[in-house]
């Protein structure tokens, strides 16, 4: 849902920012550059490719769940290629332990004597897929947690520092649940968006079959060094965010509360514990990469409606009831921000 009524649009005029109109450019000229490389790779995806890169300039995480063969492990693949990204790919199975996935200290001679030696593990990348993270037992779940947050990990009472940018698109199977290990809430709190991957239309998936049994494509080029991407890093930081598009957002985590006096009846009926105040700062974060895209220094309210359902996706528990009645997170958020978008209309008026 994008808002249409110019009563709630933000007056310009007290929205400030020091980004110059040219660095934009640079950032929009660029995202349209890489998504439009990324869709000779992943056809008929562009909203979810747009979705993974306002990610990457957030700084956060992104949790990908959808069937097998719908291109999630390509997604990543090429996302790291088309950025000269460092890509590790870690397959997590029910036997993987936490020094395959962070690395171990190894014992080794040399004419010296006999010394220590760190042997780094795949999370030492700059995009790391963690690939059915749902397969793997909590205790590899939670190594994640220390270089998902601290952008480091900790290893023999030492800390080792990942070099950024550090980006991690974990894969999920929706459908196989024999043998799988449900993510905790604090792990499923640190992905900033949770996205589905949904079967592709028909003439879509014609056109990837025909890619598929064709001759090779051309290679994959850089679309910005990383030197360029540090760069539109920080100008996505610069975005300004008005202090009532912030207060939009808030409005509406605090909505999925059914402890909160004004929460919506849907979310008092289905839900049993809502988004905490790290949804808030997710949904402007992400909020700051849409308006980068689009040119604008300061985020609107379209920006937070687009990032609220992604970012509530995997912060809302929902009870027994819910369950029983098909009822689902997205359904909750798209009433919240219908109830929350009312309440602005009502007050602008």
């Amino acid at each position: 849902m994008r808002p249409n009524d110019e009563s709630i649009i933000d007056d310009m005029s007290e929205q400030q920012s020091d980004i110059d109109a040219t660095a934009l450019a640079d950032v929009g000229s660029f995202k349209e550059r890489f998504i439009k490389q990324l869709e000779t790779e992943i056809i008929g995806q562009k909203e979810l490719l747009e979705d993974v890169l306002a990610a990457f300039f957030a700084e956060g995480h992104v949790l990908l769940t959808g069937a097998p063969g719908l291109g999630k492990t390509k997604l990543a693949r090429v996302f790291a290629k088309s950025l000269d990204l460092k890509f590790e790919r870690a397959q997590f199975t029910p036997d993987m332990t936490p020094s395959d996935l962070l690395g171990s200290t190894i014992l080794q001679e040399s004419s010296n004597g006999r010394f220590f030696e760190f042997q780094p593990g795949v999370i030492f990348a700059n995009v790391l897929l963690a690939d059915e993270i749902n397969r793997t037992p909590p205790k590899t779940q939670a190594a994640l947690l220390e270089a998902m947050q601290e952008r480091q990990v900790t290893i023999g009472g030492k800390r080792r520092p990942i070099e950024p940018p550090f980006f991690v698109i974990a894969t999920r199977n929706p459908i196989e649940q024999e043998g799988t290990y449900p993510l905790p809430e604090a792990q499923l709190d640190r992905f900033i968006f949770s996205l589905n991957v949904d079967y592709p239309k028909m003439t879509d998936e014609v056109e990837m079959a025909l890619r598929q049994t064709s001759a090779p494509s051309e290679p994959l080029e850089f679309v910005a060094s990383r030197e360029q991407v540090a760069k539109y890093l920080s100008f996505v930081k610069q975005i300004h965010i008005p202090r009532r598009v912030a207060e939009y957002a808030v409005a509406i985590v605090r909505k999925t509360r059914p402890q909160a006096k004004n929460s919506s009846e849907s979310t008092q009926q289905y839900v049993e514990w809502g988004a905490s105040p790290r949804a808030s700062i997710a949904i402007l974060s992400v909020s700051k990469s849409y308006a980068a895209f689009d040119g604008r220094p300061t985020v609107a309210y379209e920006d937070v409606e687009r990032a609220a359902i992604p970012v509530l996706r995997s912060r809302v528990k929902l009870n027994y009831l819910a369950q029983a009645d098909g009822v689902t997170v997205d359904f909750i958020a798209r009433q919240v921000l219908r109830e929350v978008r009312a309440e602005l209309k009502d007050k602008c008026n």
